[in-house]
């Protein structure tokens, strides 16, 4: 969830770091700091706030050519400058930037404690600088060998010693770290976009791995100091890509590349002619996927809404048992791996805590695993037994949005596979692919559609709560509307099926509460009219986001929105996009940080 940043070279440390933190932000923080070696001693300057508030009190002559940076997320203690990283040892020799949470900080500290060491932060990550200090004679890596040894939990640190200029150490359980290699520079980041305007030559630093790094050269060892031989990476993604482009906000940006987004995750992977998918990656053969008899899935927030989409279309089309299910409450229940059942772990950043746990779980009961993930080289996709990218291309804003198309097209493809495998004819195979071909084209034309979006928002951003409502298929599209304002607006959002509000939530319904209808033309459309009508029974307000020239829908709500026709498992696709771009223009109407909305982080690597 935090930010971290290594430098060392020939540069100014104190502008790559920033620079590199400010590519971080999406990842959500309440602090930022810098550590900056020079003249045998390390500056410190933190700051509780954002980016440019650091920045502002940051000495442009400040001097050193290497050092560390971070943007802090609370977990121990409250948001402050002192809590801020980085944080040292009582010398300032020592500086440490830590991701993740130390579980046994507190018995650590009690031993430091009574040795004479001091804290003055209410974090569990200075422990690490004093550990580290306790176990120094002249070698960091020595030192940080013997600290990561005695920690319990989940960390990526970055380590610098004033005595020890232009060398970096690092360390990482469980929160990503990557190396970036420059010419006669390196870098370390706990995400790529940090470096990317520097270099594209990357070292994924996997569990376990403790990695030496000075500016023309590194070592990479494990906990019993046997040397490990590490694969360059070059990263596909453009600088631009993580660029604004234009767009006022990213989340603006990733809803508009949508169109392009979904193309690239079935390029090459939809097969018209002969009606089928194919996906190489899951490493599993022809005669492995017909023996597969059920499927689950699990994942988190819009990863999970994208899953239970995937759930309906493999039970319904494929006929093969499916369930969606949230990956943090999968670990903890001594979850039963049943033979023939094929499991997928879904998340955009490749680094959700809770479902890279859940995964390793079911993997040590036997499990097969793939992963569907977003960011090439992430843990997930790593240490998954097989998957596939969805080829989204960077996801900045906090909020997701073409993520889930993005995983909705991998879930599609999959289902024509298995389908095709076992009783779809080559006729409704055919329709199913072409039907999922047209849908980048019509989502461009419900983007069209911002403007009445836009209007629709301005007249209901002061309403204090919403219900979004759906059937079927697009039940869990009614969930990820919910799940979007109530993130980037922070307006109170309930998801429910349609069917579910006469068991209690009607008792919500009056004037002040706007009802968001999902209404596609398929087989539950007269019954979620009825539902609709129940609603306006009770004088609520009512949105519709329905099929282009549905008049009796225009004629009982308040509002419309319209999305062209297409093949009724399709709509996912066209009914989210307005939801999003609702959202979007709420959170504007009501002035909030689209982009980096309160408390709320991009990659959650902490459970």
């Amino acid at each position: 969830m935090c930010g971290i940043v290594g430098y060392c070279g020939l540069k100014q440390a104190s502008n790559i770091l920033l620079e590199g933190l400010k590519r971080l932000e999406y990842r959500g923080y309440d602090s930022a700091g810098i550590g900056v070696g020079n003249d045998g001693k390390i500056t410190i300057i933190k700051k509780k706030g954002k980016i440019k508030d650091l920045r502002e009190i940051v000495p442009p002559d400040l001097r050193g050519f290497w050092g560390i940076g971070h943007t802090r997320w609370a977990t121990h203690g409250e948001v402050n400058d002192i809590n801020a990283h980085p944080h040292t040892d009582q010398t300032g020799k020592i500086a440490i930037v830590h991701n993740g949470i130390i579980e046994n900080y507190m018995t650590l500290k009690e031993k430091l404690s009574s040795e004479g060491y001091n804290f003055i932060t209410e974090t569990d990550s200075e422990v690490i600088a004093h550990l580290i200090a306790s176990y120094y004679d002249g070698e960091l890596e020595k030192a940080v060998k013997k600290t990561v040894a005695l920690l319990k939990g989940t960390y990526g640190i970055v380590c610098v010693h004033a005595d020890e200029p232009g060398k970096l150490v690092g360390a990482r359980n469980g929160s990503p770290l990557v190396l970036g290699i420059g010419e006669d520079e390196m870098f370390l980041a706990s995400d790529v976009p940090a470096i990317l305007a520097h270099t594209k030559q990357v070292v994924y630093i996997e569990d376990g791995e403790i990695v030496t790094v000075t500016p023309n050269s590194f070592n990479t060892t494990d906990h019993l100091e046997r040397n490990i031989l590490k694969t360059v990476d070059n990263v596909e993604w453009e600088l631009e890509e993580i660029e604004k482009g234009g767009y006022t906000h990213f989340m603006e940006k990733e809803i508009h590349e949508q169109p392009e987004s979904i193309m690239r995750a079935m390029r090459g992977r939809l097969d018209i002619e002969l009606a089928t998918g194919h996906l190489g990656g899951l490493n599993l053969s022809s005669k492995e996927l017909l023996n597969i008899e059920r499927v689950k899935i699990i994942a988190a927030g819009t990863s999970y809404h994208a899953g239970m989409v995937g759930s309906y279309l493999l039970e319904s089309v494929a006929r093969i048992p499916c369930t969606a299910e949230l990956s943090s409450e999968v670990r903890y229940r001594n979850p039963i791996v049943e033979p023939k059942s094929l499991y997928f772990a879904v998340s955009q950043s490749g680094e959700t805590a809770d479902t890279l746990y859940a995964m390793r779980e079911l993997q040590r009961k036997g499990a097969t695993v793939l992963g569907i993930c977003n960011v090439v080289g992430s843990t997930i996709a790593r240490e998954s037994d097989g998957g596939v990218y969805i080829h989204s291309g960077p996801e900045i804003a906090v909020a997701s949005t073409k993520a889930f198309t993005s995983q909705l097209t991998v879930f599609y493809l999959f289902t024509l596979l298995m389908a095709r495998m076992r009783h779809m004819s080559y006729g409704q195979g055919t329709e199913f692919a072409r039907s999922l071909s047209k849908v980048p084209e019509q989502v461009k034309k419900v983007l069209d559609k911002k403007e009445e979006i836009k209007e629709l928002a301005k007249k209901y951003s002061k309403a204090k709560d919403f219900l979004f409502l759906g059937r079927g298929i697009n039940y869990p599209v009614a969930l990820e509307g919910a799940l979007k304002l109530k993130e980037i607006s922070y307006v109170h959002a309930e998801g429910y099926s349609a069917a579910e509000i006469k068991h209690g939530p009607i008792a919500l319904i009056n004037e002040y509460t706007p009802s968001v209808f999902l209404v596609s033309d398929d087989s539950l459309r007269d019954k979620i009219i009825s539902n609709l009508k129940e609603v306006k029974a009770r004088k609520g307000k009512v949105i519709a986001v329905a099929v282009e020239g549905d008049e009796e829908v225009a004629e009982i709500v308040d509002d419309i929105i319209t999305v062209p026709h297409t093949n009724e498992l399709m709509y996912p696709f066209l009914m989210v996009v307005p939801l999003q771009l609702f959202a979007y223009y709420c959170a504007l109407e009501l002035g909030r940080n689209v982009d980096q909305p309160r408390n709320l982080a991009k990659s959650v690597t902490v459970e």
